[in-house]
């Protein structure tokens, strides 16, 4: 943490649970959302003897919807059995991670060493490794294009899911006629998957909240050299029908967009300043927000991303807020993830230490009701 940076809580416990700021507060009630009642919780002093004045203490994100997401312990799923005593393969990183807690994982490929089975291992038997350790699959990072999908949506079936996606965005593009042509293939594609009970869902890094450029002179191709202020998947909200495409936010590469990407030339060729809110992204549109990655990180501006990749609970992004803030938490699915848990050789079992802190710090985000 870093010195000015420590009046935000790494950590969120019963005396902290409370903290949206008062400018989030002023933008929901001027978007017409509703609006958490800011400061420090009642602790009764009667009615009860004492015991919380009629006030009871929810988990904030329900323990069945608490995931990870296999990418952050790939490094133990693809290990060679070893003499480490540090789980490997799909058998063994599953069963630690639903004693762990987990009660949910996302997949990140269906593959592991083949010096365990002396083979690879299919979709159906890692179908029952999760059914003996009472596992739901909540979704999925795989390619999504026409060719395969319905073999991916095969794989889904058999793995239990309700929902397919992939880790990429629709497209990279800076134009609004690449995102038209991705909505116009997501849409189809989302509608087959609906037509078989899945939901199809993209996951976000930062450059999808980058500005479009949509406006002002254009280039020597033809293509706009400005813009209007729009951001890109912001823009994807509005083509992809609601019916068919949903949305992962990894709130960890939403808070870098909201440190990277701040200004923008107008059509005029002016600088303008926009500050991107990931709570007031999902706040209006929570339905279409199935999946979350729970990422954290540690405030940084030394480094490009501004933010350092780090364990749940051991940085400054406000996961208190913002899940309390976007509301219908039996909705929602938080998966853990960190892109970089791996400890090598050095420390084998770093990622599963860390999806354990993580687990304990996802358990311990609380919300109080009357």
């Amino acid at each position: 943490m870093h010195e000015q940076e420590e009046q935000t809580p790494a950590r969120f416990t019963r005396r902290n649970v409370l903290t949206a700021s008062a400018s989030a507060a002023a933008a929901l009630g001027a978007a017409g959302l509703p609006v958490l009642t800011t400061g420090t919780p009642a602790f009764a002093t009667g009615g009860d003897h004492g015991h919380g004045g009629g006030l009871r203490a929810e988990p904030l994100i329900p323990s069945g919807n608490r995931g990870i997401i296999l990418y952050s312990v790939r490094d133990r799923i693809g290990a060679a059995p070893d003499s480490t005593g540090v789980p490997y393969g799909f058998e063994r990183v599953l069963a630690r991670l639903a004693e762990i807690g987990y009660k949910e994982v996302e997949f990140a490929g269906y593959t592991q060493n083949t010096a365990i089975l002396g083979r690879q291992i299919t979709p159906k038997e890692i179908r029952k490794i999760l059914d003996d350790n009472g596992l739901v699959a909540n979704g999925t990072h795989t390619q999504i294009n026409p060719g395969t999908f319905e073999q991916q949506m095969d794989i889904a079936q058999e793995l239990g899911m309700k929902h397919i996606g992939t880790g990429g965005d629709p497209t990279n593009s800076a134009y609004k006629a690449d995102w038209d042509a991705a909505a116009d293939i997501w849409n189809e594609l989302g509608r087959r998957a609906k037509a078989r009970g899945l939901r199809l869902y993209t996951h976000n890094h930062h450059e999808a909240y980058d500005f479009l450029l949509d406006a002002g002179p254009l280039d020597p191709a033809g293509k706009p050299t400005r813009s209007s202020g729009l951001r890109r998947l912001e823009y994807f909200f509005d083509q992809a029908d609601p019916r068919y495409v949903f949305f992962e936010m990894d709130i960890y590469w939403a808070y870098v967009a909201r440190f990277k990407h701040t200004t923008y030339t107008d059509w005029r060729g002016n600088q303008q300043t926009d500050l991107f809110d990931p709570i007031l992204t999902v706040a209006p549109r929570t339905a279409r927000f199935p999946l979350f990655h729970a990422k954290d990180g540690d405030r940084n501006p030394s480094v490009p991303d501004g933010h350092d990749m780090v364990p749940l609970g051991d940085g400054d992004i406000n996961f208190q807020q913002f899940f309390q803030t976007i509301g219908a938490p039996h909705l929602h699915h938080a998966n853990w993830e960190h892109d970089n848990a791996s400890g090598g050789t050095a420390i084998p079992a770093q990622s599963l230490n860390f999806a354990a802190s993580s687990y304990t710090n996802m358990s311990e985000l609380t919300i109080y009701r009357r």
